[in-house]
């Protein structure tokens, strides 16, 4: 049989209307396609005539996105890279982990172009006490006589700095002040008149564009862009952390170099990054142009920085802490400890005292305070209104100056095996601290701390002395259980503790529910 002279079954010849509505609309499709993709299609040909096209062409008659070319062209040459020469005989201080940087900043140096550590890498001779040490940095001129920006860890302790301009020449630069507080430092370049830029007078809006120019890894003059990504980081380098957070590339060698915003103006001073791998993963940290203003301004007149100061350890009220108080809003500047002989000892300011206003104006935070009152020169007369046992007095005292900043150390003490008594349920063994040696004559020395429990989790370790438990002062285990009994009875959630760490003293609000 010939297979043609039979017929095709009924369901292939014939497509179903669905399907038929399908393709109709992928032939669409297709042939509104083609018309577009080819305008010259010959009908009568039957078939589009295949055209090539220059796309560069086609792109040029786009419009052209706007870049920073030409902000990038007038700024630049006020930016120039930082060499740094460290003769060390064994005696400069400088080593890997520098105790005159503030601690929160010193593992951000490492990895971001400490002048001991140039590519990550040692001078020659340090292994042996001695040697020659570079570094590098970045910096920009901020006046056309030659006074420039850079990083306090960029040019401490160095025997000579030399900068290199954006036109290839190397000039000596003498430093005028730093100010390790805020790792900003002045210097100075002779000559001139020196192209130069202008700090900004506005603070910079989250989202903002941002853009970056330094010596990351030695490459001078290099360019990156980002927005602004916070403002207000705190990373624990010191009390007067305000830094604004950017997206920008920054690597080891941008230490000191500005960012900008848009129209130009230096928005901050890149000092730190975040990265675990030690190049940039997006997260970097800039000196806010404020900040720098009021630092210059003093390096320039007197070669250093003079803080006001009232002499009080202080923390911020938390949520937690508040509860413990009795307070409406966390809000304020808890005191820890007012120091011995310091202008708030003296105007009667106690440990457990909230501080809510300076001078009329509201305080957010322990930090809002710092920055408050280390802005203020010396011998400044203020107005404090604060918190006493759950009321509002005032107060006025004058200013005195920060002194040098003293180490705290937190060494556990050893328990001499005098009686403890364990408080199982906060997870705290304690005894009498003038039953430990070395643990003081006040209070109560915590000689264990269950890692699993309450107390461990709101940061106790041995050696801590609590010295006041909901308001009152404790001197046994016993006072302790009795203090926490009442802040339930009165329905508290949380107990207020008065603790104190090596040199260091402060409140910790534990949750008694749990315990």
């Amino acid at each position: 049989m010939n297979p043609s002279d039979n017929p095709a079954p009924k369901h292939r010849g014939v497509l179903s209307a669905r399907r038929i509505a399908l393709l109709a609309t992928t032939i669409a499709g297709l042939g509104a396609a083609a018309f577009v993709a080819a305008p010259d299609f010959n009908i009568s040909a039957g078939y589009p005539v295949a055209h090539a096209q220059n796309l560069t062409e086609q792109a040029h008659k786009l419009p052209a996105p706007t870049g920073f070319a030409d902000i990038v062209a007038k700024v630049k040459p006020a930016v120039f890279s930082v060499r740094v020469r460290i003769d060390d005989k064994g005696d400069s201080g400088v080593t890997s982990d520098n105790k005159q940087i503030p601690p929160g900043l010193r593992d951000f140096f490492r990895r971001f172009g400490m002048p001991d550590m140039p590519n990550g890498q040692q001078g020659q001779g340090q292994g042996q006490g001695h040697g020659i040490i570079m570094g590098q940095g970045s910096g920009f001129f901020i006046s056309a006589d030659g006074y420039a920006v850079t990083n306090n860890h960029v040019v401490e302790h160095a025997d000579s700095v030399k900068v290199i301009t954006d036109d290839g020449k190397t000039h000596t630069a003498k430093v005028i002040g730093t100010d390790p507080r805020t790792d900003l430092a002045l210097i100075k370049v002779e000559g001139g008149p020196y192209p130069y830029v202008k700090l900004a007078d506005n603070t910079p809006r989250i989202g903002d564009w941002v853009l970056a120019i330094g010596n990351p890894y030695g490459l001078g003059g290099t360019v990156t862009a980002g927005i602004v990504s916070a403002r207000g980081r705190d990373i624990g380098a010191s009390p007067y952390d305000d830094f604004i957070q950017i997206d920008a590339p920054i690597n080891k060698g941008n230490s000191g170099g500005p960012a900008f915003d848009t129209e130009g103006n230096v928005i901050g001073v890149n000092t730190a990054i975040y990265s675990p791998s030690g190049g940039s993963v997006g997260i970097a940290f800039a000196i806010p142009a404020d900040t720098v203003k009021a630092v210059v301004a003093q390096l320039k007149e007197h070669g250093k920085v003079t803080r006001g100061w009232i002499g009080v350890q202080i923390q911020t009220v938390t949520p937690d802490i508040a509860d413990s108080l009795g307070l409406k809003k966390a809000e304020g500047a808890l005191v820890a400890e007012p120091q011995a002989n310091s202008p708030a000892a003296q105007a009667g300011i106690k440990a457990g005292d909230v501080i809510t206003q300076v001078d009329g104006n509201a305080v957010k935070d322990s930090r809002d305070l710092a920055k408050r009152i280390g802005s203020m020169a010396p011998g400044t007369k203020i107005n404090l209104t604060l918190l006493h046992e759950g009321t509002e007095k005032s107060l006025s005292l004058t200013l005195g100056q920060l002194p040098n900043q003293k180490e705290a150390s937190n060494t556990p003490q050893e328990d001499n095996g005098a009686a403890s008594a364990a408080i199982g349920k906060l997870g705290l063994t304690l005894a009498p601290a003038d039953r430990v040696q070395g643990a003081g004559k006040h209070g109560v020395v915590v000689t264990g701390v269950d890692t699993s429990g309450v107390a461990a989790e709101h940061g106790f370790s041995t050696g801590d002395v609590i010295l006041e438990v909901g308001g009152k002062e404790v001197s046994t285990p016993g006072d302790v259980r009795n203090a926490i009994g009442t802040a339930r009875h009165e329905g508290r959630k949380n107990v207020l503790m008065r603790v104190k760490s090596g040199d260091n003293t402060r409140f910790v609000a534990l949750p008694i529910g749990q315990g």
